[in-house]
């Protein structure tokens, strides 16, 4: 039997908000609606969801402030914004937000069942990954398991946290790695001490993958790291 996928859906206009979750409900998903946004907030923080649809324009907390807040709490569940701007400037905010995805009303309600479906298959291929242990950087082969890369016939053994912390950055290849999420994975507290510890391992993994000029192992200042492969 599949899970239930949760929705918290946050709609002020209670016709739209109304029929969205009547729509939902109907195709077997399990829709919550709030009429604002710190509602919304208050829900997201006492239960588990899989998804968040959420209007922009909303009393009390607007739609980009209240994915702010989520993103804070959890940075992969997946975010669609309803809004009736189309401004560049209010898409370039609504993804600077957290937002997966962006719809502009009027809307048909088969369009958003489409991005629905194709978020959550995307979010789905992303889990799928998580317990992956080989993979190809680039010119390396790395295996995890066996804390080995190769490159060229050549095999370097991995530490322990070095091979963790890869595969980490692997999982997420091209994308980013949250700091805080990195250290409570590999050193299980992500204190002072252990993100200065981890600052040297991202050093020693970019001389290990140094041969390879179409590799880098980026920092993003106050958020993370990202691996990128040309």
């Amino acid at each position: 039997m599949e899970k239930e996928i949760k929705v918290l859906l946050a709609e002020d206009d209670k016709n739209l908000g109304t029929l969205l979750q009547e729509y939902l409900i109907a195709k077997k998903y399990n829709a919550e609606l709030y009429d604002d946004g710190e509602k919304a907030l208050d829900a997201f923080r006492k239960s588990d969801y899989d998804l968040c649809i959420f209007d922009v324009m909303m009393p009390k907390m607007d739609g980009f402030t209240l994915a702010k807040e989520i993103r804070k709490a959890d940075e992969q569940i997946p975010i669609i914004f309803l809004t009736a701007k189309s401004l560049k400037e209010d898409l370039i905010e609504g993804f600077q937000s957290g937002a997966d995805d962006y719809l502009t009303k009027p809307f048909s309600m088969d369009e958003l069942m489409l991005r629905i479906k194709a978020i959550l298959r995307r979010t789905g291929d992303k889990k799928s990954i998580s317990s992956q242990m080989q993979f190809q950087i680039g010119e390396f082969e790395f295996d995890a398991q066996k804390q080995l890369l190769k490159h060229e016939g050549d095999e370097k053994k991995l530490t322990t946290k070095e091979s963790e912390l890869l595969r980490l950055l692997c999982v997420n290849q091209n994308n980013l790695l949250d700091r805080n999420d990195a250290l409570n994975e590999v050193w299980s507290d992500d204190n002072y001490f252990n993100a200065r510890s981890m600052d040297v391992y991202i050093t020693k993994l970019r001389k290990l993958l140094k041969a390879d000029e179409h590799i880098q192992i980026i920092n993003i200042h106050g958020k993370g790291f990202k691996l990128l492969v040309d």
